[in-house]
């Protein structure tokens, strides 16, 4: 059986250099030999309060996108956090790995960082009415279908 092709996907090492030369949102990073770290700040709206975020991105596996600060579980109140992968530390779904939302051919600059902070948009508007309407599947909230949803998630 023939296999189909698929093309290679964008090494650590072009997601970090596109991360640094063209990316509005600034930030800085690390990179090793397969893998970056790029933290990141953002507002959501002009009138938002300001998100530290930390991107990780490993080849072969899917991109994580983790806020830093502030504490997004402080500010929900002891409420679980809507559309996350995990509740600690705070693990954005910002897509679903089976849809091909995002694959390896995308940069990171496309994706992850703009998709970050409309996740932050949403976030706020729950903050303030207790609906989730940032649309999408929401990942299950028991820990065993957490762990089965996190399995999926990491590829």
């Amino acid at each position: 059986m023939r296999r189909a092709y698929r093309p290679a996907g964008l090494s650590a090492a072009q997601q970090y250099n596109i991360l640094r030369t063209a990316n509005s949102f600034g930030g800085r990073g690390r990179l090793s030999r397969s893998s970056l770290v790029w933290f990141y700040s953002a507002r959501p709206s002009a009138i938002s309060r300001l998100y530290t975020m930390e991107l990780k991105f490993q080849q072969g596996e899917f991109p994580q996108v983790i806020v830093r600060t502030p504490d997004l579980n402080a500010l929900a109140g002891g409420k679980d956090l809507p559309h996350v992968y995990a509740q600690e530390p705070p693990r954005l779904c910002l897509f679903l790995p089976w849809t091909g939302e995002w694959n390896p051919q995308r940069t990171l600059v496309e994706t992850m960082l703009p998709w970050s902070v409309l996740w932050l948009y949403y976030f706020e508007a729950w903050l303030r009415s207790g609906e989730w309407t940032g649309g999408g599947m929401h990942p299950p909230a028991s820990p065993a279908r957490e762990k089965s949803w996190q399995s999926m998630a990491a590829g």
